[in-house]
């Protein structure tokens, strides 16, 4: 079966995206989880030890308070609490934590560090899995034990206010609730009023046990101005006056009951210094945790800095207070200082029925938890309790007494801890069967794409896939059989804890089917390369081709960019790698241009005898009748009027300056936005343009790059699109006037007139129209096959109407960085690309390399951070879950899109294109799936590091969602492919 190779690429990308997206699910796993009866079936609690003497106590402790008041802020940094910003702008709680009042601690988060799993870990007490970064967008109802289940369970009355997440993970657990959407954050007063308006109501009624309540605006803050914004201090303040008063309520109902009430100020996670979150730097996962209550008060003096505790210690803690059974899936201990208050008998009967929790969670997810020094630890303080309960029933005041009981507290104390790190550690079990059936998938895909290389690139790129040989199908039907075999064996052993055992039989056998077929293929490409290999040694072809520096510098660049995947290092500073590429391919294109301008002593360019070189190791015989288009053209081009020797004086120089343009274009975006790890946190210039009292050099700056994506554009785009290109970059401006970023020449203050909402929608109808335009003059090139005009234009349009959308979901300070795109692409098209002669291999991996470095230019990185979340809500007034997800998408790969998109007008521009649309497509396809296939390779190898999370994770999610816009790319290039290559009368008459 004879298939293009464009078409052959796409479908190998796909099926590729299904062997990825079945790894990412073995690979993030099911968290520690009990075993022992229903999730929240209520056991009776252990009862306390004693040595000889019967114990009266088998009862769960009653609780320490009567009422419990959560105030969760969200991005609730700890120096926001504990450094300066507290001091200045929290004045009240800053009071609480120095009379003694207040017990103090800086909770770490683990990561993810995103709201959804950080809820869960407050709740539940356990580590959630990293795939909850993904669910965090559409969070499911929890069906883990948690402490608000256990409050429902025990009668308690749960009021909550705020992010509706908590909503739709309990969704029936709450008699009265308030929900605002936690996505659209450029909202960070009304979703705030929206919690507090209930506030005097309901501290008023006492007809309630829980009040949870959850502020959004500081985190929305972070995400559209960063940690530094004026704006922090104001929402702080109003945070400090809002906690006092809760507290002022709960105190003066205090001296009416006897029991005191319990103010939890605490946040789920922190804030990076460009305002994001979602990754592991210290500023995002160290979050503020203040347990406030009459009970605490201690001597005058008695100062105790923030002590470091684990966010997850804070379920057991609440689940303790309010005399509830700890969570079965906690790995977190109780938070003592909150119990130290209480008689010696309470304080060790409520640190072992901790222990006993900690203990059996072990036991049911370590098998050899019996040599875990928590566990032996464990052991030794409950029979030193037992002794201690003896002695106290006895009632024996002796000293031996409290010296015992002490002894025997500070043992529990160390046993929890060392437990509760065992079981941190034990994170999660991997689904080892579901990642290996993604890696073979994978691995076969590649295999595949790069055995078929020297066929796919030369000639007709066409492939010959002879799948229905006999011989292939014999092994198919064995392999088949085999993996069958397998399979069953292997979910017979596993039970239910594999994903892909878990599949229906038909999905099974697809898979398998898919993985056998692949082997086949990759069998028959195998030996079609040994073949022709062997053709080849006996029948030596002299030629005078070689490889040119530039070829070697893309392979080398290619391959060691691979390899530095394997480092941690390298993944948090990738762009860094990215950087060097392109700033050695610019001085590597003008080595090349300076030997094609100043030609050797035979006075031909070194770049044609090279081309030539190449296309004598390619071309076919007289014999030959499927002489590929592409080959002559190139040959035509290379031997045709336009070479360099033609070229007059401003031309040749421009030649010899653009390289050295592109230089110190990437040089300057490098200053734009620092991001990685080692240098994010200094300032650069966009954080100089963003601040508040440079707005109007922003202003100015922005204005100037708009009017110059219309002058780099307007050019091939046709009339009508012209006209709405215009308008649409005018709307963008009037958008960021609207919302306070930018000032308009008649507005006096720097006052927000409006959300933006609707000058917004005014730039999506005239995006919406230039796509139009394009796709129906692509429509119209494929009725009328000769048309190549209407498809060129269409083409273009579809780019321009691409631009015109990033242009609107980029920030105003980040809009430099698509001017230089775009003037990069065309310097690159007139002085470089047509002149030096480059083929459609070189062309397109450099597209791919200045794609990826402008998709660190825009300020990404490999760390979940740097997720510009607004840019989904633009022109939005609620969140709509499609679009923002779409437009988020399509703001953080914009670089490589666009790259992706200007490759397909490049090679589309002249009619004789040939077989360069389907080559770009196979070729993006194989320089993509590299790093890919060897990164889930080294993943799975370094799946106990100890970065795995931190900075492996992430990157695997990237590379997923890059693998899959590559692959609506691909499926663009074949279709955009298919619209050439339409039947044409004359060639079918012949």
């Amino acid at each position: 079966m004879r298939l293009g190779c464009g078409a052959f690429a796409a479908g190998c990308v796909l099926v590729e995206v299904l062997g990825v997206a079945l790894f990412l699910r073995g690979f993030f796993p099911a968290p520690v989880r009990s075993s022992s009866g229903t999730e929240h079936q209520a056991e009776p609690p252990a009862p306390e030890p004693s040595a000889g003497a019967i114990s009266n106590w088998t009862k769960l402790p009653p609780p320490l308070f009567s009422k419990v008041v959560v105030m969760l802020i969200d991005a609730l940094r700890d120096d926001f609490v504990f450094g300066s910003k507290g001091v200045k702008f929290m004045p009240y709680t800053t009071y609480l934590v120095g009379k003694g009042a207040a017990h103090s601690f800086v909770a770490e988060a683990k990561p993810p560090t995103v709201t959804m799993p950080r809820i869960k870990a407050l709740m539940t007490g356990s580590l959630p899995g990293f795939v909850d970064v993904i669910r965090n967008f559409n969070s499911p109802t929890l069906l883990e034990d948690n402490v608000i289940t256990q409050a429902k369970a025990a009668g308690k009355r749960i009021i909550f206010y705020g992010d509706e997440t908590w909503v739709k993970l309990f969704p029936k657990h709450f008699v009265e609730y308030d929900g605002t959407t936690s996505f659209f954050v450029s909202d960070y007063t009304e979703v705030d009023d929206n919690v507090t308006r209930h506030l005097d109501r309901v501290l008023k009624r006492g007809d309630w046990d829980v009040l949870i309540l959850h502020y959004l605006g500081l985190d929305h803050i972070g995400h559209v101005s960063g940690p530094n914004s004026p704006l922090i201090g104001h929402k702080l303040s109003e945070m400090d006056s809002i906690l006092m008063r809760i507290h002022t309520s709960l105190l003066s109902e205090e001296r009416e009951t006897p029991s005191p009430s319990l103010l939890v100020l605490c946040g789920d996670h922190g804030m990076s210094e460009s305002g994001g979150h979602g990754a592991s730097s210290a500023e995002e996962i160290n979050t503020a945790l203040l347990l406030i209550s009459s009970a605490f008060e201690r001597k005058p003096g008695d100062i105790r800095p923030p002590k470091l505790v684990q966010q997850t210690d804070l379920a057991a803690t609440l689940a303790v207070g309010l005399g509830l059974p700890i969570p079965k899936h906690s790995v977190g201990h109780l938070l003592f200082p909150v119990v130290e208050g209480r008689a010696l008998r309470e304080q060790l009967r409520l640190l072992h029925l901790n222990g006993v929790q900690l203990s059996r969670l072990l036991q049911e997810n370590v098998p050899s938890y019996e040599r875990e020094p928590g566990f032996e630890q464990f052991q030794v303080s409950q029979k030193l309790h037992g002794n201690w309960v003896r002695l106290f029933l006895e009632e024996n005041n002796s000293e031996v007494l409290l010296n015992l009981g002490t002894k025997v507290r500070r043992q529990y104390l160390d046993a929890l801890r060392t437990l509760s790190l065992a079981l941190s550690r034990q994170v999660a079990h991997y689904d080892i069967y579901s990642m290996v059936v993604g890696t073979v998938v994978v691995l076969e895909v590649f295999t595949l794409l790069l055995l078929s290389a020297p066929q796919a690139l030369g000639r007709a790129a066409q492939l010959e896939v002879p799948l229905s040989s006999p011989v292939l199908s014999l092994l198919f039907y064995l392999v088949l059989l085999l993996l069958w075999a397998v399979h069953v064996g292997v979910c017979t052993s596993a039970g239910g804890s594999c994903y892909f055992c878990s599949l229906s039989w038909p999905t099974v056998g697809v898979v398998l089917v898919l993985v056998s077929a692949l082997l086949c293929a990759v069998t028959s490409a195998l030996t079609r390369t040994c073949v022709d290999g062997k053709l080849r040694r006996r029948n030596p072809a002299r030629t005078n081709s070689r490889w040119s520096e530039l070829d070697l510098l893309i392979l080398v660049g290619t391959v060691g960019h691979v390899l530095s995947l394997g480092a941690s290092s390298f993944i948090e500073e990738e762009h860094q790698t990215w950087y060097f590429l392109v700033s050695t391919l610019c001085l590597a294109l003008c080595h090349e241009s300076y030997r094609n301008c100043f030609p050797g002593e035979n006075g031909e360019s070194q770049r044609c005898s090279h081309m030539e070189g190449r296309f004598a190791r390619t071309a076919p015989t007289a014999k030959d009748k499927s002489i590929g288009c592409d080959v002559l053209e190139l040959c035509q081009v290379c031997q045709g009027p336009s070479s360099l020797h033609t070229l007059r004086g401003c031309e040749k120089a421009m030649v010899l300056a653009s390289p050295w343009l592109i230089f110190g274009c990437c040089r300057l975006l490098r200053s734009l936005n620092h991001t990685g790890v080692q240098w994010a946190h200094r300032p650069d210039l966009g954080h100089w343009l963003t601040s508040s009292d440079h707005k109007a050099e922003l202003s100015v700056l922005a204005a100037l790059s708009l009017v110059m994506v219309f002058a780099l554009v307007q050019s091939r785009c046709s009339p009508m699109s012209r006209v709405a290109m215009a308008l649409g970059l005018l709307g963008i401006y009037c958008y960021r006037a609207s919302i306070g970023h930018v000032l308009l020449p008649w507005q006096r203050g720097s006052t927000a007139i409006s959300r933006g909402i609707i000058e917004a929608r005014f730039v999506y109808v005239f995006v919406l129209g230039i796509l139009f335009t394009g796709t129906k003059d692509l429509l119209k090139s494929q009725v009328l096959a000769a048309d190549v005009t209407a498809k060129t234009v269409g083409l273009w349009d579809v780019y321009s109407g691409l631009v015109l959308l990033a242009a609107l979901l980029f920030r105003p300070h980040n809009l430099p960085v698509l001017v230089c795109s775009l003037l990069i692409q065309t310097v690159m098209t007139k002085y470089i690309w047509k002149p030096l002669r480059h083929d459609t291999t070189e062309v397109t991996i450099m597209h791919y390399w200045f794609g990826q470095a402008f998709f660190y230019f825009q300020g990404n990185s490999n760390s979940i951070t740097t997720v510009d979340i607004t840019a989904g809500f633009v022109g939005l007034d609620t969140y709509v879950e499609i679009p923002a997800m779409f437009l988020t998408a399509f703001a953080t790969y914009a670089g490589p899109v666009l790259w992706a998109s200007h490759l397909v007008n490049f090679l589309s521009s002249e009619p004789s294109s040939g077989s360069a649309l389907r080559r770009a497509c196979f070729c993006y396809a194989l320089v993509c799936s590299a790093p890919v296939s060897v990164y889930i390779v080294l993943v799975t190898s370094l799946r106990y590091h100890l970065f795995i999370w931190s900075v492996f994770s992430p990157k695997l999610l990237y590379e997923g969602m890059h693998l899959l816009v590559t692959a609506a790319l691909c499926v663009s290039f074949a279709a955009v492919d298919q619209t050439h290559t339409s039947p044409d009368p004359g060639r079918a008459a012949s």
